[in-house]
């Protein structure tokens, strides 16, 4: 009995660890190609499949994406989501971490970065979707310039 409290004891200990973004939540981290070069971090978009055709061919260039049934999961470099007002239908998931259910790799760059360029998605997918793009105002741009 004392080495079932125990065991319980450090069990609960382990789980209290820190864990990446979206570790705890269920999510499966996407698995970038180990011959590509990630040193800006990844981040993933997650857009409706429905919409997964129209982005890659109309986006200048694509890096890695991952599909599953309900959504294409694109790999952008961390921080992508900073200033940025992705639409309501885009998941946006730091550390790649995405609630999907066995995503699979179904398009890998001609290139050695995984990446797909953050701006050209966000006003692909604000097209496509009929949201206008919205930029939050940064603290160190010019100052708003009143209407009127």
């Amino acid at each position: 009995m004392l080495r079932n409290a125990m065991s319980q004891l450090l069990g609960t200990r382990r789980s209290r660890e820190p864990q990446p973004p979206g570790a705890g939540d269920g999510g499966v981290q996407l698995p970038v190609p180990p011959a590509l070069s990630a040193s800006l971090g990844c981040d993933a978009v997650g857009v409706p499949a429905g919409y997964g055709f129209r982005l890659m061919s109309h986006l200048p260039r694509t890096g890695c994406v991952f599909a599953d049934a309900e959504r294409w999961w694109w790999i952008v470099p961390a921080g992508s989501d900073q200033d940025l007002g992705w639409p309501a239908q885009v998941a946006y998931a730091r550390g790649a971490y995405v609630s999907a259910v066995r995503p699979r790799l179904i398009h890998a760059p001609d290139s050695r970065t995984p990446y797909t360029p953050p701006i050209p998605l966000f006003l692909m997918v604000c097209q496509i979707t009929g949201v206008a793009p919205s930029w939050a105002a940064s603290a160190d741009g010019p100052p708003a310039v009143p209407a009127g």
